[in-house]
């Protein structure tokens, strides 16, 4: 997972580009436009959808927050493996322990 695996798409309001990608139950959106947290700068912003609704996810976005901005494509990518890893176990209460695992590894242990 790649942060070159998202295609992106322009938007005319606001104006800028986005890319959707599912992660079982989890929808991923990432957005660079003149209203994103960072997109001035060429920084990104992520948000997370459950059934269409924007949800705060501990380990993603800050607690009581439902986006995370300000973001390089590297952090973009290491929030994309921590969907995978969270949606792979997303079936049962194991997930839980999943996420605080997710945190402790680092990217080259991942294997596909």
């Amino acid at each position: 997972m790649k942060f070159k695996d998202l295609k992106f798409v322009e938007t005319k309001s606001p104006d800028g580009i986005q890319a959707l990608m599912q992660f079982g139950l989890y929808e991923l959106s990432v957005v660079q436009n003149d209203i994103s947290y960072g997109g001035k700068a060429g920084l990104y912003e992520i948000g997370v959808f459950v059934n269409d609704l924007l949800v705060e996810l501990p380990g993603i976005t800050a607690k009581n927050d439902t986006v995370n901005g300000f973001l390089t494509e590297q952090e973009v990518e290491a929030i994309m493996h921590k969907l995978y890893l969270i949606s792979a176990q997303a079936r049962g209460p194991i997930q839980r322990q999943v996420e605080k695992y997710a945190t402790r590894i680092s990217l080259e242990d991942i294997r596909y």
